[in-house]
């Protein structure tokens, strides 16, 4: 080989790989990401330990609905969090005898019946009463399936700007014998 063929075929790897990485970081910037579980805060829905591809598109095309699972980021670097929405801004929200209002509607929540059925057996709601609470403009409400054990916007994450919402989770893909859709 001629040291002009092999010049170019090194420029040739060379350019794949840039390009390569670039497509990379554009997708996972822009596009899909994966996101660990960590804690129960949503038992039984996702399980800790369990890998998600998180669609980051919906903050650029698309809208969040009421339920959706969302990733979101946390006040300091490197701490996420996984949550279901509930309230968008200037809904109310309020939790009377386990059932959740929103804007004086009552909201089924069918992903929860595992846990109520649990708290039942405890002899205790699952979402203790609360509110009417006013989600401001510019705030998301979100809290966790296992509301016996979640930190969330009841408790202690508060509201949450809409800026911190990566995105929507879309599948679980670790581990790979319980790949699933999450919403």
């Amino acid at each position: 080989m001629s040291k002009h063929k092999k010049k170019n075929s090194i420029l040739e790897w060379a350019k794949a790989l840039i390009i390569a990485i670039g497509l990379a970081l554009v997708i996972r910037i822009f596009l899909f990401e994966p996101y660990l579980v960590e804690g129960s805060s949503m038992d039984p829905t996702l399980k800790d330990g369990e890998r998600l591809f998180v669609n980051k598109t919906i903050n650029y095309i698309g809208e969040f609905q009421r339920g959706d699972i969302v990733i979101i980021d946390g006040e300091e670097e490197d701490i996420h969090y996984v949550k279901r929405l509930i309230g968008f801004p200037g809904d109310t929200i309020e939790v009377k005898e386990d059932k959740l209002y929103v804007n004086d509607k009552v909201v089924k929540e069918s992903y929860l019946k595992v846990n109520k059925d649990n708290a039942e057996e405890l002899g205790v709601y699952l979402t203790g009463n609360f509110g009417p609470i006013d989600v401001p403009e510019g705030q998301y409400f979100v809290m966790g399936d296992n509301r016996l054990n979640s930190m969330d916007s009841r408790n202690g994450l508060g509201f949450i700007d809409e800026e911190r919402v990566v995105g929507k989770s879309e599948f679980v893909f670790f581990p790979f014998g319980d790949v699933r859709q999450t919403n």
